[in-house]
């Protein structure tokens, strides 16, 4: 959409932009909807767990077919090696670390030499939802919280489970068998659906037909100047603050479309005696567009993920200390989602700025007594200092500390460019410059944090 006036924008917003959003995506994903539909009713039918597994492998198949074509067979070579894989190395004990490392370089030789960069990116979310699981039930088999190396046919069930096999989420293998066993339908069910189904779709149209526009037309905090504006670097942070918005809002829509799916295919609740909960959660917008913490951002932007890399790499890294498993999760997280530098900038980054705030706060909780944690305190927690004025003050100061650092990161995923057609040099350059217009602000700033900390421990 052009530069209009307010009113011509407003006129033009719907036919424009939002009727075309919410068509094209329907129009890209109703036979997803509908396959995952089918693997829900074909899983209450009293059939042989094979010919489950089976059902749910043809879906799988047919859905990467629909989305990727012909180059989903790298995606049926990453499930292969990795049975190949647990099967040989079916009485080790540390087949979770091996397969990782696996893992990893089948995804950097592929991403490097195996095809073109442009197509393996399309394919990314795919490639990590199948590495994540495999990992997990690697470690799962060292654990011994799965007992034994699964069937092929159940490991693929497991792998292409048709409603998780293209947006995710990250389910563990037995959340699936217990999938498998078909509940029946309820209206909590299709409510489930339903309600995550409008909330992608308004994602998605926000990201699309809202957010790049805030500023000047839904919120015009500047008047008529800001269309006219021609200076860039006076309305950088709002131009930053409304490309990090969109780039969130997507990130909502994958979310919300990735719990439609899992739970339109069968899976996605929690059951306490007969008590069954449709209850997936993928994110939680609230806690990311008003959050009390960086640490609680990051765990809140994909709950699946935050609960894989602190079951299966936090834990197992831990041990060399707090500092390091930190950085070993965030640049294994950066692994995972490819080789792009301005992915892998603001994961490091994030890495040590969630170290800093939580060391730092839990220092000043220390100090002054006071319920200042990165994460929200128990109601029994033993600080003196929960309520009063300055506790919530201070609060607050790191909420609005948290929010640049949001606008800041999320600066480099300008929605006027598509990644996946540059070259990785000219993605570099852009980060680069999007950073340095806004003066390195949020890396500064935590460097000020370490040295205040350092300062009062």
């Amino acid at each position: 959409m052009g530069v209009f006036s307010r009113q011509k924008f407003f006129q033009e917003l719907v036919q424009g932009c939002l009727l075309p959003t919410a068509q094209q995506g329907l129009e890209q994903l109703w036979q997803l909807l509908v396959i995952c539909l089918v693997c829900r009713l074909l899983w209450m039918l009293d059939l042989p767990s094979f010919v489950k597994h089976l059902c749910t492998v043809a879906g799988g198949f047919y859905t990467l077919y629909l989305f990727f074509e012909l180059h989903m067979i790298w995606v049926v070579l990453l499930s292969l090696l990795c049975y190949l894989f647990l099967f040989l190395c079916r009485h080790s004990t540390i087949r979770g670390t091996f397969l990782s490392i696996t893992v990893l370089i089948y995804l950097l030789l592929g991403e490097l030499h195996m095809m073109d960069t442009t197509k393996w990116h399309k394919m990314r979310g795919s490639q990590m939802v199948v590495a994540m699981k495999a990992i997990s039930l690697a470690f799962d088999l060292d654990r011994g919280v799965v007992a034994s190396v699964p069937s092929p046919i159940e490991f693929m069930g497991y792998i292409y489970f048709v409603g998780t096999v293209i947006f995710g989420p990250w389910i563990s293998f037995n959340s699936y068998k217990e999938a498998l066993e078909g509940r029946k339908l309820s209206f909590s069910w299709i409510l489930k659906v339903c309600v995550s189904w409008v909330k992608s779709q308004v994602c998605l149209v926000i990201s699309n037909c809202v957010a790049p526009y805030l500023f000047p037309y839904f919120i015009p905090i500047c008047g008529d100047k800001l269309l006219r504006s021609k200076k860039r670097r006076k309305i950088r942070w709002l131009l930053a603050y409304e490309n990090s918005l969109s780039f969130h809002f997507s990130n909502y829509f994958v979310g919300y479309l990735s719990e439609t799916t899992t739970t339109l295919a069968g899976a996605g609740f929690t059951e306490e005696k007969e008590n069954l909960k449709w209850d997936m959660s993928v994110s939680k917008p609230l806690n990311i567009e008003f959050p009390r913490s960086m640490v609680e951002v990051v765990t809140s932007w994909n709950l699946p993920m935050s609960r894989f890399l602190h079951t299966y790499v936090f834990k197992s890294a831990v041990k060399f200390g707090t500092f390091s498993a930190i950085m070993v999760t965030y640049t294994a997280s950066a692994l995972l989602h490819g080789l792009s530098f301005h992915l892998g900038a603001v994961l490091i980054s994030l890495g040590f700025i969630t170290y800093v705030e939580h060391v730092l706060r839990k220092r000043l909780a220390d100090v002054f007594n006071a319920c200042i944690l990165s994460k929200k305190c128990l109601p029994n927690c033993t600080h003196k200092n929960k309520k009063a004025l300055w506790v919530y003050m201070i609060n607050i100061a790191f909420s609005a500390l948290a929010i640049l650092h949001l606008t800041y990161l999320g600066s480099v995923f300008n929605s006027s460019v598509d990644y996946i057609e540059e070259d990785e040099d000219d993605i570099t350059h852009h980060t680069i410059q999007k950073w340095s217009e806004l003066s390195w602000t949020s890396h500064w700033v935590t460097f000020g944090c370490w040295i205040f900390y350092r300062l009062i421990l």
